[in-house]
Order: C-alpha cells, then sequence, then structure tokens
C-alpha cells in the first residue's frame, strides 16, 4: 500500500460529477454489505453451539477483520469523498500527510486496512493448515486442534498483522500515511521529495513479502488437501467394504469444509493479486492511477464475499443464517396469533 507523493490525480471512476456521486453510492453500499454479511457471519459462529469449533473461530476472526474495515476503512472515504463532494475544492486532508499534521485520521485508518488485510491473510492460512490435519491426520484432528491452541493463534495473529501493519512509520522517518486521490484511500507513502533509500523501500516490500509467502503456502497447502480428496474418493471406489472401515478417512463434513477453504483462498487471491501488481508497479516506477484505484477497491470488496462463499458452499451456514433472519418475522407472527 505505497504511493510516492505527486500532484493530485484523478482516477478514472472519479473525474466527473455523475461518476464521483456514483463512487460514493458504491462505497454506502459495500459498507451494507460488508456490516450485515459479517454481522450475520458472527452470529452463525458465535451463536450456535454447532459452529463453536476451532474452525468457527477462525472464522469469526476473519469476519471480525472484513467488519473492522466496514465500519472505519471504507466509511472514511466515504466521508472524504463528500466532503470533496461538498466543497468542490481540495481539503486539507487531501494535501497533507500524517507528518505535517498532529493526528492525520490516514495515521489511523491506513494500518488498521493493512493490518486487517494482513489478518486476513494469516486467517485464511491458518484455516487451510486446521484443514489440512482434518484430512491428512484425521485421528489426530481432535487432538492437536483445539479451542485453546485456536485462540492463541487468534491473538498472536492480530498482534503480528498489526505489528506489521504499524512497523513501516515506526521504523522509518521517510514513510508517512496520506489520502491518496489516486486509489480514494489511505495509503502509505514516502514522504520525502528526494529518492528513497533502500531501507525505506525494504520497510514497505515486508507487505508483499508477507502476503506473497502465506499466500503461497496456503495454496500449496490446499492444493495438497484436495489432492488427498481425490486420492481418498478412487479408493472408496475401490477397495473392499471391509477394507474401508480398516483405513481412517476424513468424514463427509471435513472434505466439505476443506473444499470451502479452498474456495475461500481462491477468490482471496484473486482479489490480492491487483495489489501485488500494483506494488511491484510502484517499485519498478509506474503511477498506474486508475490501475491503483482498481486494485484497492478490489481488495476491499473480498471483506464481504466470505459470508457469500459459506452460503454457497456450506448447508449448514446457509439454514442456520436462514434461521436467524428468519427469527424476528417468526416472533412477530406468533405475537399476532396470540392476539388473536
Amino acid at each position: 500500500m505505497l504511493e510516492e507523493p505527486r500532484e493530485t490525480h484523478c482516477s478514472v471512476c472519479c473525474c466527473t460529477l455523475t461518476n464521483k456521486i456514483l463512487m460514493v453510492v458504491f462505497m454506502i453500499l459495500l459498507i451494507l454489505a460488508i456490516l450485515f454479511g459479517n454481522s450475520v457471519t458472527l452470529a452463525v459462529f458465535l451463536g450456535t453451539k454447532h459452529f463453536r469449533t476451532p474452525q468457527g473461530y477462525l472464522k469469526a476472526s476473519l469476519a471480525v477483520a472484513d467488519l473492522a474495515v466496514g465500519m472505519f476503512v471504507v466509511p472514511f472515504s466515504v466521508y472524504a469523498e463528500i466532503s470533496f463532494l461538498v466543497s468542490d475544492s481540495t481539503l486539507e486532508l487531501a494535501t497533507n500527510t500524517s507528518l505535517a499534521s498532529s493526528f492525520h485520521p490516514c495515521s489511523l485508518i491506513g494500518p488498521m486496512f493493512a493490518g486487517c488485510t494482513l489478518v486476513s491473510i494469516t486467517t485464511v492460512f491458518l484455516l487451510s493448515i486446521e484443514r489440512s490435519i482434518a484430512i491428512l491426520k484425521p485421528l489426530h484432528k481432535e487432538v492437536v486442534i483445539t479451542r485453546k491452541r485456536t485462540t492463541i493463534l487468534i491473538v498472536l495473529s492480530w498482534l503480528a498483522s498489526f505489528f506489521l501493519a504499524v512497523s513501516p512509520v515506526l521504523f522509518s522517518g521517510e514513510i508517512v500515511l496520506e489520502y491518496n486521490a489516486c486509489s480514494r484511500m489511505c495509503n502509505y507513502a514516502l514522504g520525502k521529495s528526494e529518492p528513497p533509500t533502500t531501507s525505506a523501500w525494504n520497510i514497505l516490500l515486508l507487505f508483499p513479502a508477507f502476503d506473497f509467502t502465506l499466500l503461497g503456502g496456503t495454496v500449496v497447502i490446499n492444493l495438497l488437501s484436495l489432492t488427498t480428496i481425490r486420492q481418498h474418493s478412487k479408493r472408496r471406489k475401490h477397495l473392499a467394504e471391509t477394507e474401508n472401515h480398516t483405513i481412517a478417512r476424513p468424514t463427509f463434513s471435513d472434505i466439505k469444509a476443506a473444499k470451502t477453504i479452498g474456495t475461500l483462498t481462491l477468490a482471496f487471491t484473486a482479489s490480492f493479486t491487483p495489489i501485488a501488481v500494483f506494488v511491484v508497479g510502484n517499485v519498478i516506477g509506474n503511477e498506474w492511477c486508475n490501475f491503483s484505484f482498481f486494485a484497492f477497491w478490489i481488495l476491499s470488496t473480498n471483506s464481504c464475499w466470505n459470508v457469500i462463499i459459506y452460503s454457497v458452499r456450506d448447508q449448514k451456514f446457509r439454514h442456520r443464517a436462514h434461521q436467524l433472519l428468519a427469527l424476528p418475522h417468526t416472533k412477530n407472527v406468533s405475537k399476532r396469533q396470540l392476539v388473536g
């Protein structure tokens, strides 16, 4: 999430008044989708005893990270864009950086978006490990994967992710935070006019290095799990009935959950790839103003995809979510029946 300071650009989506209004409408709809979808996810995984498992805790942690994006990151962009529309001028917010004022809002919003993104990547990685153990070592699943260990890993992932998110500002005086006119978000930037030092670039490159490492590992783990599932399916067709009972196999629910996590990994990898391409292009020296806009907002929309994937892939989740959403209506019907 870096961009060298330069003159104010106008991304293709926000040059005309109509496009600016449509952009604000898109942001508001995205906020509603993120808040609604992830609130339902939390209600299902934390409010239902059946889902209070290590996997459910990890998915709840992922939902919390996405909720933070919908509650703070995107609303701040809405506030900034509406302020620009009302004032019809370049506000102090767009011209100053975190070094130019005592408190710049991006000093909070920027690391929060970066931290939540890192938490999401880490959580998907942990979900993939949890599913791979259930698939590869089904007899050891209950012993290795416990609620206590999962909770500790969740806390460590949040601490490590947000430490990494604030490290560019902590360890380099050349790196600042600003509201970028291209991405329409709070981004890390190189605050000095002279060419940045190698150390500043190295610190900024911690993000893609961390993300690529975890995403690469996640893809490999998912491929291993899916390959094992395929092998089990072939064995089920060829082995005799007595032999089937002597071989430890993952349950149907474990297999289905592994496929769901695989879909989740694919969606997150697809949404993160444009940001990775943008970072590489930025290091090379390309400005890519329009591309940075699409890259950042494609990543933001990933915060509302999780509930869609769960609803499509997990019948139990879909059924429970439907029950929760239908509950108020059921109560009203019951009250009317009692009154009648």
